[in-house]
C-alpha cells in the first residue's frame, strides 16, 4: 500500500456537478483545479474522483467506452494531467473511481465481445449447462 493512504482524508467528487468554469452547466477539471485549496482547507489530502473517461453516459460515466480519453465535457487529456500536477503541488493526491467491468456498448472489448454475447442470449439454457 502506498504510504500515503495509510493518513489520506477523501473528498469525493462527481466532476458533473462540481464547479463549472465554462458556463456550459457542467462542472469540469478546471473547477476542481480552482477549488483545490478549499478542499485541503476542509483537512482533505487525497480527492476521490468518480469517472472522467469518454463515455456515452447511459450510467452516469461509469459506461466508460474510451479509458485513454478524458471526457471532454469536463475538459482534455492535457486538463486531467494538469488537474493531477496541481493536486500533487499541494502535496495532495487523486484516486480516479475505475471500474473496468462497467463498458459501454461502444467500448472496443464490447464489441469484440459481441459475437460470444449474442450466442449467450441466443441460448441461454445452453450456455448456462456449458458454464
Amino acid at each position: 500500500m502506498a504510504e500515503w493512504l495509510k493518513d489520506a482524508v477523501f473528498y469525493e467528487i462527481y466532476p458533473q456537478s462540481f464547479q463549472d468554469t465554462n458556463a456550459d452547466g457542467i462542472g469540469d477539471f478546471q473547477g476542481i483545479i480552482d477549488r483545490l485549496d478549499y478542499i485541503k482547507e476542509l483537512g482533505c489530502n487525497a480527492i476521490w474522483m468518480n469517472p472522467c473517461f469518454e463515455s456515452p453516459f447511459g450510467d452516469a460515466g461509469y459506461d466508460v467506452s474510451d479509458y485513454y480519453t478524458a471526457a471532454p465535457r469536463y475538459g482534455t487529456n492535457e486538463d486531467l494531467i494538469r488537474l493531477f500536477e496541481e493536486a500533487h503541488r499541494k502535496d495532495m493526491h487523486i484516486l480516479l473511481d475505475l471500474v473496468p467491468g462497467h463498458t459501454a456498448v461502444t467500448h472496443e472489448w464490447f464489441k469484440q465481445n459481441r459475437q460470444e454475447w449474442e450466442v449467450f442470449v441466443a441460448y441461454p439454457i445452453v450456455m448456462a449447462l456449458a458454464l
